[in-house]
């Protein structure tokens, strides 16, 4: 495992629904994909109620790793596809990946 600290992990969470655009949204801005995760939400304005039942909304988790240097472009694309500008909309973040396995084509490019 080679430390890495050229490459950053763009999280974003949004509602079930929204992902494909926003995934082709990061790829034309530089990304090579992503990785789709789904979930659930739990914050307090998450509960919904239908027939007396809480219905807790379901969210897509999406992992994009990236280059460091295209961070704030990829992101700012997310921010638009996903309006995540706007309020209740979902929620973005950007993390260091210090250790990298498994993309060797990346790691090879920034040698």
């Amino acid at each position: 495992m080679r430390p890495l600290a050229e490459l950053d992990l763009i999280v974003t969470i949004i509602p079930k629904g929204q992902s494909d655009k926003v995934v082709a949204a990061s790829k034309r801005a530089g990304a090579e994909g992503g990785t789709i995760l789904y979930g659930r939400g739990t914050g307090i304005h998450e509960h919904k109620k239908l027939f007396g039942l809480s219905i807790e909304p379901e969210k897509e988790i999406i992992l994009t790793l990236v280059p460091e240097h295209k961070t704030d472009e990829i992101l700012e694309a997310i921010v638009k596809a996903g309006q995540l500008d706007k309020p209740g909309t979902g929620v973005g973040f950007v993390l260091e990946a210090r250790k990298i396995v498994g993309i060797n084509h990346l790691i090879e490019a920034m040698r």
